[in-house]
């Protein structure tokens, strides 16, 4: 079997659970890496012990949408402490550091108001900032409108960067927008890109026949870091998750077996620890 390459699990909740020990307040992890870069280099350290190969810098929502309303800092500040706190944390272990972008928080043309060349240039910013910054590779993930994703990628490939693209899809094998397996290969298979499959929204089990129509249907690299399961939502609003490291493990096995996945971690609900049960699984094949 062809070399997997490990990737890291959920950040997000890492994040806030480091700053309620600490006494930190709750807020957009994003905002961490100027306020509390210590926890964010604590996370990557975390995820390059267990095996993580390619970790995803603190930059999901980093976007202009939500940084000035949320913050008096740029997108590129804010960028640029994710890429170096994550590069500073990681020296010495070989880990390489992805520029990691999500979907806007608003819908682009035909589902919402913001136009085709704003959505390009919004994410154009933050790619920009990322490239320079000195980040290794771009992660597209979770989005879930072509149209969006299309946009990031054309943002993405104005640099030399690797660009790795995965969209959330639901049980019935189409994203919440109707977006197909086969519509994604279509679309964006002559864009250039490194790889791409499938992060978020399933827990491992219902994202396996997923991936096996993505190996059916591509002969590109693909990209498998399914959720924990589904959440359970707690009386106090936080999610559990109920897919342990070793169920998670046993279902990637399954996964892995399409033949086609060359870059695996986690989605939701996942951490470190998930991350050393697929790097023993790995190591088996």
């Amino acid at each position: 079997m062809s070399k997997i390459t490990l990737l890291d699990g959920a950040q997000g909740t890492l994040l806030w659970q480091k700053a309620a020990e600490r006494g930190i307040p709750k807020a957009s992890v994003w905002t961490y890496n100027l306020t509390h870069p210590e926890i964010v280099a604590e996370v990557a350290r975390e995820y390059a012990e267990a095996g993580c190969e390619i970790i995803c810098s603190n930059t999901f929502g980093a976007n202009r949408l939500t940084v000035e309303r949320e913050s008096e800092a740029s997108v590129a500040e804010v960028v640029d402490a994710a890429i170096r706190t994550a590069k500073e944390a990681l020296l010495g272990t070989g880990a390489r550091v992805a520029l990691d972008i999500g979907p806007l928080p608003v819908m682009t043309e035909p589902y919402g108001d913001l136009e085709e060349d704003e959505t390009e240039e919004i994410f154009d910013e933050v790619v920009q900032a990322g490239a320079k910054a000195g980040a290794d590779c771009i992660f597209l993930e979770t989005f879930m409108q072509l149209e969006m994703l299309q946009a990031a990628v054309r943002a993405a490939k104005k640099t030399d960067l690797p660009v790795f693209c995965s969209m959330s899809f639901e049980a019935s094998g189409k994203t919440l927008f109707g977006v197909s397996v086969e519509d994604m290969i279509e679309e964006l298979e002559p864009m250039g890109i490194e790889a791409l499959g499938m992060n978020c929204s399933l827990g491992p089990d219902l994202a396996v026949p997923v991936i096996r129509e993505f190996a059916e249907k591509t002969e590109l690299p693909l990209f498998f870091k399914p959720n924990a399961g589904m959440p359970v939502i707690g009386s106090d609003g936080t999610a559990s998750y109920t897919v342990s490291p070793e169920e998670f493990s046993e279902q990637a096995r399954i996964a892995l077996q399409t033949g086609r996945i060359r870059y695996l971690g986690g989605c939701c609900g996942t951490n470190p620890d998930f991350i050393k049960q697929l790097k023993e699984l790995t190591a088996q094949l």
